[in-house]
């Protein structure tokens, strides 16, 4: 990211290829200069006005809206100039060439995001809801990145941060006035704040495993067997034809990956060469690539031909799958007679026919901690789920440090420290870098 926040930036914010309207978004300290370069005149701020982009000579670029929103009510706080003009490419380029004429400089992925957050527009949870919001993969992932964006999460983060503050004044002033043999933390029932705010950080950690799961996704592999059915259950999971499927074993030579919904939840399912012995050496690959597909998984869905059920290849395949949680499909029961069914991390199905793959998909969900109650709050990253974990420690520390006052309060401070993180109150330049960089251009 550039160093300097002084500069005006600008960038065309409407996805490349051809539109009805595209929008070229300019933010700097002063918007002027370049509202008379293009326009000519003065805009009212916060009115839509039609106008004729001019270029240096005054001739026209493009006829569209102009938009003004003085700082510091704006999306950066700064002064934000919006052209609305046709969505033509070249169009759009003739309009950001002159904005780069008039002074502006090209702006950085996520640059308008990062400069709200730092003028205090946005925290660090809801600038980056604004890329979830744009990312989101389902109705649901896109409402609960809305919640974030509109303060949800950061209101429940800084709500349990101002609980920590409260009880920490509590302890410095036990550790600062102990002459005066006023047992502050008694009185106040300390303890029982804790344990308060230890229930309430659960709740939320909570939340943000669900929205973490609706942004992320969940990665299930498919493993087992040739001719097991793997590519089958894929299609039947996509519901279209994405994977070959034949009589001949070994017809899967490399990963085919496809993302679907359950629920509103991203899967993202990848179907792999079947496990075995082999001669080929574009097999042997595929199968390589299979076992560092699982080592990534979240989920391992291992299929077995439910005429013969877990068999000695299949438990040498169990044993390895250690790291990951693993869920048994007896698949073609449709050859059997037998009924759909669950039974622990075991699930009766048919691939061909489709009955019992709903008890997969549901079963799946659970595995990855979804709960029935539907949509998350709202949504959450890893970099979350990090600082409430480290929060919880530290408040489990906390309560284990018995009257050992100075590690008390220590502790509370480091769980304040970690819940700041979130909302960017304590954020180092390089993980600033890292989060904007991921934006797109124009945000």
């Amino acid at each position: 990211m550039p160093s300097s926040r002084t500069d005006t930036i600008v960038a065309i914010a409407t996805a490349p290829g051809r539109g009805g309207i595209g929008v070229v978004r300019l933010s700097g300290p002063d918007a002027k200069p370049f509202i008379q370069g293009f326009v000519g005149r003065e805009l009212t701020p916060r009115h839509a006005c039609y106008a004729q982009f001019l270029d240096a000579t005054g001739e026209s670029l493009d006829a569209g809206i102009a938009l003004w929103f003085p700082a510091p009510h704006s999306y950066t706080g700064e002064d934000v100039l919006e052209l609305q003009g046709h969505g033509g490419s070249q169009v759009l380029r003739l309009i950001l060439e002159r904005c780069l004429e008039l002074g502006a400089r090209p702006a950085e992925p996520g640059e308008f995001s990062r400069r709200a957050f730092l003028n205090g527009k946005l925290d660090l949870a809801q600038a980056e809801a604004v890329a979830d919001l744009i990312d989101a993969g389902s109705r649901q992932a896109a409402r609960s990145a809305l919640r974030t964006l509109r303060g949800d999460f950061s209101s429940r983060v800084n709500a349990l941060k101002d609980a920590l503050i409260h009880l920490r004044m509590l302890v410095e002033a036990t550790l600062d006035f102990p002459e005066e043999d006023i047992d502050f933390l008694d009185k106040a029932d300390a303890w029982g704040q804790l344990a308060g705010i230890t229930q309430r950080l659960d709740a939320v950690l909570a939340a943000a495993r669900q929205g973490a799961l609706l942004r992320e996704g969940l990665n299930v592999v498919l493993i087992g067997q040739p001719n097991v059915g793997k590519s089958s259950l894929l299609n039947r999971l996509a519901g279209f034809e994405a994977a070959i499927v034949t009589e001949i074993a070994g017809t899967t030579r490399d990963t085919v990956r496809e993302s679907i919904q359950i629920e509103g939840v991203p899967l993202h399912v990848i179907d792999t060469a079947g496990l075995r012995d082999s001669d080929d050496q574009i097999e042997r690959i595929g199968i390589e690539r299979t076992w560092a597909a699982v080592e990534k998984a979240d989920v391992a869905v291992l299929l077995v031909d439910a005429q013969h059920g877990v068999g000695k290849e299949e438990a040498g395949i169990l044993q390895r799958l250690t790291d990951s949680p693993v869920l048994t499909v007896h698949n073609k029961i449709d050859l059997t007679g037998e009924n759909a069914r669950t039974q622990g991390d075991e699930v009766w199905l048919s691939a061909r026919s489709g009955e019992g793959v709903d008890l997969l998909g549901r079963r799946l969900l659970e595995l990855a901690g979804w709960q029935e109650s539907g949509e998350g709050e709202f949504t959450a990253r890893t970099r979350h789920l990090v600082a409430l974990r480290q929060a919880h420690e530290h408040l489990r520390s906390a309560s284990e440090t018995g009257l050992q006052l100075e590690f008390f309060a220590e502790e509370l401070r480091l769980a304040q420290q970690s819940l700041g993180g979130i909302t960017g109150e304590f954020s180092a330049d390089d993980l600033l870098g890292t989060i904007f960089s991921q934006f797109c251009i124009g945000k």
